[in-house]
């Protein structure tokens, strides 16, 4: 009888600390939030401007990064829940009538067009002296070739030395995307695990689509 592997071994995560993601081959991943603005309504200026931090941002970069896209439906539940809560405590019947007709309304159109959010991350990477390279910032959300480094062959732990290195890098990300018009945070442990647990439990959302790396 052919022995099935566990979920976890085909994850190349190791773990996560301190917002930091440890993979399986010795490599680190930072991952930033970022805003995003529309373009489109930007005056001829203020594109060129963007346009302008942007390249600068690009060109500044002695290391690669992947700018994730995760999309998604929208779960409208939990704002009709409030709109539930408000009704009730509304004072006439007019108004709540109207909510009932605002509910209903939400309801209906949600039903019937596939209506997305999206949430952008900036994926930055860290490779230990010793560490195998792996194809693109963050393959996939994590995936890479496995490896090991010598570090942890001695079973030394220099978690505080690459996390000093890898945040300094994610500082100069932020700066150059700052420039740009765009806000960039990092995210903190339970942050960084639901969207691991997003990445890899695609039920609920679309496939995350990589846009880019540079």
């Amino acid at each position: 009888m052919a022995t099935t592997k566990a979920t976890q071994a085909f994850v190349p995560v190791k773990e996560v600390r301190n917002g930091i993601v440890i993979l399986k081959d010795g490599g680190y991943r930072g991952i930033l939030m970022c805003s995003s603005l529309n373009f489109a309504l930007k005056s001829e200026d203020e594109q060129k401007g963007i346009i302008g931090g942007f390249q600068t941002f690009l060109n500044e970069l002695d290391f690669s990064v992947e700018i994730v896209v995760h999309s998604r439906k929208m779960d409208i539940r939990p704002y009709l829940q409030l709109l539930q809560e408000r009704m009730a405590l509304q004072s006439t019947e007019l108004m709540r009538l109207q909510l009932r007709e605002y509910m209903s309304f939400i309801q209906n159109f949600i039903e019937g067009s596939a209506i997305m959010t999206k949430m952008f991350y900036v994926i930055i990477p860290y490779t230990p002296i010793g560490t195998l390279e792996v194809a693109g910032a963050f393959k996939g959300l994590g995936l890479g070739k496995k490896g090991g480094t010598a570090a942890q062959t001695a079973g030394v732990d220099h978690f505080e030395e690459h996390r000093v290195q890898l945040e300094q890098r994610m500082s100069l990300v932020i700066s150059g995307l700052t420039a740009s018009g765009l806000r960039a945070v990092p995210l903190g442990t339970e942050e960084v695990i639901e969207l691991l647990y997003r990445s890899f439990n695609l039920g609920d959302m679309e496939n995350p689509i990589r846009l880019a790396t540079a």
